[in-house]
């Protein structure tokens, strides 16, 4: 579907720039899994999806429930000649600071733990209340920050960690995943479920309907 251009309303909430050629459109309702498309270099503008917020505000609370598991609980237990040591997400932090490298560990901190924390807790600070037909406060900036740091919740690579350390434990002696590796785990396809369904263009509008 094509959106016509009107380069003299470049103020209005209901235009959209191309992010290939910056032509403007007009923003019009499409129906369900539909696109809209540039006319000019026909790259894709927006989709239009259904239940974007309710399906968004489900991945974030399953993300927040996930979160909790995967740091309550030992990620993975090493044993060895009958001694074992439970290992839990925040381990890896305290070890890099014990050992002096504290800008690792402050890096390691951010984006294992703070930033996936803030983000799910900053959707659901704007998903809920405008699910409720309310308007949080501050939920312009907060909403912005929040996409923003969702590129610093860089829980893909801190999987590979993990699994590397499995993988060399295991040549030492016994291993045992714990809940929070699970947990962990589903967090991460929570999380890309909750980018996948949240339409960013529904957030605004309704917003600016409540103004």
């Amino acid at each position: 579907m094509s959106l016509e251009t009107d380069a003299t309303r470049a103020g209005s909430d209901s235009l959209i720039a191309c992010h290939d050629c910056d032509l403007l459109h007009d923003i019009v309702p499409l129906s369900d899994a539909a696109s809209a498309k540039c006319v000019r270099c026909g790259a894709v503008l927006y989709h239009e999806k259904s239940n974007g917020l309710d399906r968004t505000l489900a991945y974030t609370v399953t993300g927040l429930v996930l979160f909790v598991f995967a740091n309550a609980y030992p990620l993975m237990t090493f044993r060895l000649e009958g001694r074992s040591q439970a290992n839990r997400l925040i381990s890896g932090v305290y070890d890099l600071y014990a050992q002096g490298m504290w800008e690792l560990a402050s890096l390691v901190l951010l984006t294992s733990i703070l930033a996936p924390l803030i983000y799910l807790l900053g959707m659901l600070y704007v998903l809920l209340p405008l699910r409720l037909d309310r308007r949080p406060w501050m939920l312009a900036p907060v909403f912005r920050v929040v996409q923003k740091l969702r590129s610093w919740a860089m829980l893909e690579v801190y999987t590979l960690g993990i699994l590397v350390a499995f993988v060399k434990l295991a040549d030492f002696g016994t291993v045992e995943p714990g809940i929070a590796l699970y947990s962990f785990f589903l967090l991460i396809f929570a999380l890309y479920a909750s980018d996948l369904s949240l339409d960013p263009r529904a957030v605004w509008s309704r917003v600016g309907a409540k103004q």
